[in-house]
């Protein structure tokens, strides 16, 4: 008789292959269909609110790997703090104004920049930015990432608009704004102003040049040994183009300046730095003089070659790093030389178009531009006499974060945030305190950068963006910058967009009757400049939170380490401008994506790795196990090495699932469920386990410390689940009668491990979690794993007596397998259930294996074993102080369970099997 089919072997429809590339789709119209993220919503409604609020990626291209990361990141987040009992809204947003999409509109709309016009190009702009928004959010839904996709937050949208302009109006009326000219950051190829975090550093190669500026005024009572002397001060610059703006010289009060004489030249530089000039000019100094710079101050010079000269001042900033401590100093194209002159009333002299052409009041250079002129100022210098030494240097210079070209610093009129003028500075360093920094290390890093930054320019000279609602009047040029007529204009916002600014002229906004309140002129002129990017996403938790109605600050702010000069800096100074605190109350950092080496993704090196590229050969579950398996706090490193480790640890849990539903195969929750107390001491240990499992894996979530939690649930499934627990209740699983209760004991302990375990796991592995989830018997289960709660288990489950002697079993257990691995190499056994095993052991060690005593044969996967407190074996334990005998089995091998039996035989109908198997089938038939 073939006795295979009585017994109750693991069934299950769950398939083995998750062919999830196929599949992963079909699930996302599932999710679609039923409407899952406003189900949870629904669902959590009246909840605690848990806000992580959505930092906008920018409406331009695919989605990269970097955008993968951050939105599973979030994802995975907010299906936790779901799933532990919160309302948790995901309001999605893009951030759509500024540079690059209008260079886009510029390249396709096929005029010269001049002849397009504002409403063109902006109604290109709009029309591109929609388009992206699209490709985007279907990139990102296929992550398996739910939110509120058909409402998210659109900075161009008008109602957005109109809430920028009112941020704006604030914090005019909280007096933070001012307008003036100050040297900023500009690109000479955009042709404008750009934020700090729209600046990259690079390696650049730079002129090196020493320049001579002659003393003029008599320098004899303060250095007595230079009197009637023809003395130069040299100084050193590697932006030789910035030198017809020079204004002035800086020196040290404190350092040591010398007076040395190179052949017939009489040159004043720093005594640290003598030994390398000497080998800059090539010539030996003779010293004339040794003193303090603040002897130097005061001193007028001659300009090497325009008609005005330059004063010596006193400034701290000055280094010994390198150079010849004489700094060059420029008013209108550097920052410290902009408060060093400001500071002594000397002009902001910029003589620099947009363009980057030296305006025509500039002697000799008048029309060039400023990214050609270096040579040539280099050769008028030496023309002159006033070039002393000149070379090349590579060193990291600023870059325009679109263009990749080298910018320059240069003053205009430009709207500014001040930092100072009503204590922006000081509240937004109080406030940083208050947030908790995840790294700790991300607090350091944006507070050194508030410590130190300039006052915000807001302004930018472009056409794709929200404009600055000001006025000038024709007549006076007076600034009209009022929080009433600010607000005005928003509201016309509200309803007909920004482009009506652009298609209005100013009496429209102001009204016929409004005056100057300088001259009473009625004529005005609106203000063309547009507000930075930065402004416009920086007020978007302003625009969510009242539209949705929830509190700021919100809870988690979750972007890249390089937001902290971003959207971390730029949200946090408009709350604090307008509101008065911090925006968020948790800032969460992740690093950037790198190569298995730890290179930079670049096409050059063609190690670029597309999500798409991933979800369309492994699927997305692979890339959310990627993600959520990596430390993200530092850089992530991805490579097919690396995914395919991952593909193995999926395919190890998703057999775990697919073999644990089969053991539940039969199993009626509400008929077969057996309570705690009549379980036995193997199933409480492993309920034990799951009970801190479960406490583990929710704390780390709590924490973000996301990449133990796959790693945590990896391990449990291959070693305490699979290796051990699995591996023991195969024969009462299999082999006992379907009632036995023992059997239903088991499969209870399988059917929360089940459930406990898929939960857990939902927030990373969405997919496979879901269609796991469907195959499991349980009454009032919700249609998704993703509207389910975790499962709190009880406390009766912590039970550390039991599972402290349960780990001193498997270290015997370890021994017991060495033991039959010897015995099967000498042939006494074949199969671990061949034998019937002795072991020898101390007292101690008899009371711990006592609470297992009725299932040691199962633990150890043998026939027959035998427990002696005297005597000893023949294999010695390496773990424990226990000795073991093995030898061949007793009886006969039963042709069902294949376990060894003296009973075999005495049934006159089952002449081959185990009273056991016998009163199986007897009970069955």
């Amino acid at each position: 008789m073939d006795y295979k089919n009585t017994l109750f072997l693991p069934s299950t429809n769950f398939p083995m292959k998750a062919n999830l590339t196929q599949n992963e789709p079909e699930r996302l119209k599932k999710w679609e269909n039923l409407n899952i993220y406003k189900k949870m919503r629904e669902k959590a409604r009246g909840k605690k609110i848990y806000h992580l609020h959505d930092g906008p990626p920018y409406a331009n291209g695919h989605i990269h790997i970097g955008h993968a990361v951050n939105k599973i990141l979030k994802d995975i987040i907010i299906k936790y703090y779901y799933k532990e009992g919160y309302d948790t809204p995901y309001i999605p947003g893009w951030d759509c104004h500024g540079l690059p999409i209008e260079l886009q509109a510029e390249k396709s709309l096929s005029k010269n920049k001049s002849e397009l016009n504002k409403l063109e190009i902006r109604k290109f702009c709009r029309s591109y930015a929609e388009k992206f928004i699209k490709i985007q959010a279907d990139e990102f839904k296929r992550l398996g990432v739910f939110g509120q996709w058909d409402n998210p937050y659109i900075t161009m949208s008008y109602d957005y608009q109109a809430n920028i302009v009112r941020e704006f109006a604030n914090i005019v009326k909280n007096e933070h704004v001012y307008r003036g000219k100050k040297p900023v950051y500009w690109c000479i190829s955009c042709e404008t102003a750009l934020a700090e975090a729209e600046v990259e550093y690079d390696d650049h190669i730079s002129p090196s040049i020493y320049v001579e500026f002659p003393i003029k005024s008599f320098i004899g009572d303060n250095i007595p040994e230079l009197k009637d002397k023809k003395v130069s001060i040299v100084i050193w610059t590697t932006t030789p183009w910035t030198l017809p703006a020079n204004k002035a010289i800086a020196v040290h009060p404190e350092y040591d300046y010398v007076a040395a004489e190179f052949e017939n030249k009489i040159f004043i530089i720093a005594k640290d730095l003598l030994q390398n000039f000497e080998s800059v000019v090539k010539k030996e100094a003779h010293i004339k003089a040794i003193f303090k710079g603040e002897k130097l101050s005061g001193l007028i010079c001659e300009h090497p070659f325009e008609d005005w000269d330059s004063i010596v001042l006193l400034a701290d900033f000055v280094t010994l790093d390198t150079g010849t401590g004489c700094v060059h100093i420029a008013p209108g194209h550097g920052q410290e030389d902009y408060e060093l002159g400001t500071k002594n009333n000397i002009e902001v002299y910029a003589p620099v178009d947009r363009r980057g052409n030296f305006t025509r009041n500039v002697k000799y250079f008048a029309g060039k531009n400023v990214a050609q002129v270096n040579e040539e100022i280099i050769a008028k210098l030496k023309d002159l006499g006033k070039l002393v030494g000149s070379g090349e240097i590579s060193h990291s210079y600023p870059h325009c974060w679109r263009c990749k070209k080298p910018i320059i610093f240069r003053a205009e009129e430009q709207w500014f945030v001040s930092m100072e003028k009503a204590g922006l500075r000081k509240k937004a360093l109080e406030e940083i305190d208050k947030v908790n920094w995840i790294p700790k290390w991300g607090r350091d890093r944006i507070y050194n950068m508030m410590l130190t930054r300039p006052d915000w320019c807001i302004s930018r000279q472009r056409s794709w963006g929200v404009p600055i609602i000001a006025f000038f009047c024709k007549n006076c040029d007076s600034v009209v910058l009022e929080y009433d007529i600010i607000n005005k204009v928003a509201d016309l916002f509200e309803q007909y967009g920004a482009d009506i600014w652009f298609e209005k002229d100013a009496s429209f906004f102001l009204g016929n009757d409004y005056s100057c309140k300088k001259c009473g002129s009625k004529e005005f002129q609106k203000e063309d400049d547009i507000l930075d990017v930065w402004f416009d996403s920086g007020v978007s938790y302003s625009y969510v939170c009242k539209r949705e109605g929830y509190e700021i600050p919100v809870d988690l702010y979750l972007e890249g380490s390089d937001q902290h000069r971003g959207w971390f800096h730029s949200s946090l100074l408009t709350s604090c401008a307008n509101y008065n605190k911090s925006p968020y109350k948790s800032v969460l950092t992740h690093g950037f994506v790198v190569d298995a080496e730890g290179r930079k993704m670049s096409k050059s090196l063609g190690n670029v790795i597309s999500p798409q590229e991933v979800i369309n050969k492994y699927g997305a579950e692979i890339l959310r196990i990627w993600v959520a398996s990596e430390d993200y706090r530092e850089d992530i490193r991805i490579s097919n090495e690396i995914l395919n480790r991952l593909i193995d640890a999926y395919r190890r849990i998703r057999n775990t699932f697919r073999y644990m539903l089969g053991v539940l195969g039969d199993f009626d929750y509400e008929k077969n469920y057996v309570e705690y107390k009549n379980l036995s001491n193997l199933d409480k240990t492993l309920l034990h386990k799951l009970y801190h499992l479960n406490n583990k894996v929710r704390k780390a979530y709590a924490s973000f410390d996301l990449h133990t939690i796959f790693h945590l649930i990896h391990n449990f499934c291959i070693t305490d689940l699979s290796s051990i627990y699995l591996d023991i209740l195969k024969d009462r699983i299999y082999v006992n009668s379907k009632n036995d209760i023992k059997r239903r004991a088991s499969q209870t302990v399988v059917f929360e491990t089940f459930r406990i375990l898929v939960n857990l796991l939902s927030p990373i592995m969405v997919f496979t979690t879901d269609e796991a989830w469907e195959h499991i018997n349980l009454p009032d289960k919700k249609e998704s794993i993703h509207l389910e709660e975790f499962i709190n288990p009880p406390h009766q489950w912590d039970n550390p007596f039991i599972n402290e002697h349960f780990d001193t079993l498997l270290d015997i257990r370890q021994d017991v397998q060495k033991a039959l691995e010897e015995a099967r190499r000498n042939k006494i056994i074949g199969h671990s259930l061949d034998a019937y095993v002795t072991i020898y052991l101390n007292e101690k060690l008899m009371e711990t294996i006592s609470q297992f005593f009725e299932e040691l044969r199962e633990i150890f996967i043998v026939s027959q074993i035998e427990i002696k407190t005297s005597g000893n074996g023949k294999y010695k334990g390496s773990i424990l102080p226990i000795s073991i005998d093995v030898e061949k089995a007793k009886g006969e091998k039963c042709e069902r369970c294949w376990v060894y039996s003296i009973t075999i035989g005495q049934d006159e109908v089952h002449k081959t099997l185990c009273k056991r198997c016998v009163d199986v089938i007897n009970e069955t038939v």
